[in-house]
């Protein structure tokens, strides 16, 4: 993220969306070994046979087969597709901009410069109030809302976007964050054009 600051911009936090969405992914890597180990071992004893008796015993090797490939499938299928999603997702607070980033191989980057942002608001559901989670929506001056889901620790998160706006320099253009040609008195005076005073 430092290579794409422009001159100026400092990061202020980075972080994931709250892990919770990984409780499932996370039951599931457990379970589906377990659940294939346990139907192998009770069709090696005879079990399917006795349960099924068309099954017979040169069917065992392919159910054994059979449960291992299903077991593969679920950590290929469903867990690995739902954490690399989650770890490459980040939201990024700057100085500047909030950026929401998605995806490792297809990225997508969303971004608000903080000069628009006009209000604030969190959103939490039960769960998320528990998790101390919850959904910011940032609502900019075109009538628009940019949303990042389930962002953790959401009240600490929100106070450093508050903080950040409130640091940003007066006049400033909310679609560029370039200064306006008035701005220039906002400035402290040793940034402005000169740097110095002429004795």
């Amino acid at each position: 993220m430092r290579k794409g600051l422009v001159p100026g911009e400092q990061v202020i936090t980075i972080t994931r969306p709250q892990p919770r969405k990984l409780a499932g992914p996370a039951a599931a890597f457990i379970a589906a070994p377990a659940a294939a180990a346990f139907a192998s071992a009770w069709t090696l004893r005879g079990g399917a046979t006795r349960a099924v008796p068309v099954i017979t015993a040169e069917w065992t090797p392919w159910i054994v087969l059979a449960c291992a490939a299903a077991a593969a499938w679920i950590w290929l299928g469903y867990c690995l597709p739902r954490l690399l999603r989650w770890q490459g997702t980040r939201y990024i607070l700057t100085s500047r901009r909030i950026v929401a980033r998605n995806g490792m191989v297809r990225r997508r980057d969303d971004q608000v410069n903080l000069g628009s942002v006009r209000n604030v608001t969190v959103h939490q559901s039960v769960l998320q109030r528990i998790l101390r989670s919850g959904n910011i929506s940032l609502e900019t001056g075109y009538q628009s809302i940019f949303t990042i889901q389930d962002v953790p620790d959401v009240a600490r998160f929100r106070d450093f976007v508050l903080d950040a706006v409130a640091e940003l320099p007066e006049g400033r253009d909310p679609d560029t964050d370039e200064l306006l040609n008035n701005a220039e008195d906002a400035l402290p005076w040793e940034l402005r054009e000169g740097g110095h005073d002429e004795r």
